[in-house]
């Protein structure tokens, strides 16, 4: 473990997770997040961001030197509740720069204001926009982190359903499964450096609305119950320590060749914070390799 990661892990320890443990109001929730990655990430340089809309739902394009390799849609996490394109600039332009692939970021409706199935339907609905503006799914490379990692592995399945398969998927510290099954909830709620897990049912209940916690085997709301049909690489990345690492170990039993890479002892979503972690950085690098390698035969056509 760097240096870097270390002092991550004390402060995450002191200052994070108990705010996290605390927060109740999911605007108050939001404000913070937002004051978070406005001071603490910063966008590369050469960033070039832009409004835009795809099926009907707002978004974020972002690209940094692109070439033409395709478009990565990402879908952010936040539980649902919080999180936006701008939350998760910093990182989807490092994508950007590091794969020449242009960013769509949809700016999907949050809970409890709308509650599932509404974040299914607009991710859905902007994929959907996309092909009608002209990109083939050969083009396309899901990706999310946390409740957007999941997010995006739900649209996978509908897409592999629907014979729409994107060229691939990547995933931060997916969540995946909101029966909140995976034993890693409990053997890793006192090592997970960001999570305070046993908020997760209350989290839960804000996002499901008037939904009962059975409807939370949905596959468009746990794609660990989800089934896809003849799906396309996968690669996912989480943390040893993390409260949600059996969320991403699990989905090998529904997609048997997915890539799924354990690091070590490092925050939820760790990727975010590439500007301080060389760990992160690593990350970014295997996935830009990923991303590249699965965009290759479109980029040659």
């Amino acid at each position: 473990m760097s240096w870097q990661a270390q002092v991550i892990r004390a402060l995450a320890h002191r200052v994070s997770r108990p705010a996290l443990r605390r927060q109740r109001d999911p605007l108050a929730a939001r404000a913070r997040f937002e004051r978070f990655a406005r001071r603490s990430l910063r966008v590369p340089p050469g960033t070039l961001d832009l409004p835009g809309r795809a099926g009907g739902v707002p978004g974020l394009w972002v690209s940094n030197r692109p070439d033409d390799s395709g478009v990565i849609v990402y879908f952010h996490g936040g539980a649902y509740l919080m999180g936006s394109p701008r939350t998760h600039l910093p990182l989807a332009a490092e994508l950007a720069r590091r794969t020449g692939a242009r960013v769509f970021m949809p700016e999907y409706r949050l809970a409890p204001e709308h509650p599932f199935p509404a974040a299914f339907e607009d991710a859905e609905a902007a994929y959907d926009g996309l092909l009608a503006l002209g990109h083939s799914p050969e083009s396309l490379v899901l990706a999310g982190d946390s409740a957007g990692g999941g997010l995006a592995l739900a649209l996978l399945a509908r897409l592999c359903a629907r014979g729409l398969r994107p060229a691939g998927y990547v995933g931060f510290s997916p969540w995946t499964d909101l029966t909140l099954s995976g034993a890693s909830l409990v053997t890793n709620a006192s090592r997970d450096q960001l999570l305070p897990g046993h908020r997760l049912t209350e989290i839960r209940a804000m996002i499901l609305g008037g939904a009962t916690p059975q409807d939370a085997m949905d596959p468009r709301l746990s794609p660990l119950h989800a089934e896809f049909p003849a799906p396309p690489p996968v690669l996912i990345h989480a943390a040893q320590t993390e409260i949600l690492r059996d969320d991403a170990l699990r989905m090998r039993g529904r997609l048997p060749r997915a890539e799924i890479r354990l690091a070590g002892d490092l925050p939820h979503v760790w990727p975010m914070l590439f500007n301080w972690l060389p760990e992160a950085r690593d990350t970014l690098d295997d996935t830009a390799r990923f991303i590249r390698r699965v965009l290759a035969p479109e980029a040659g056509s």
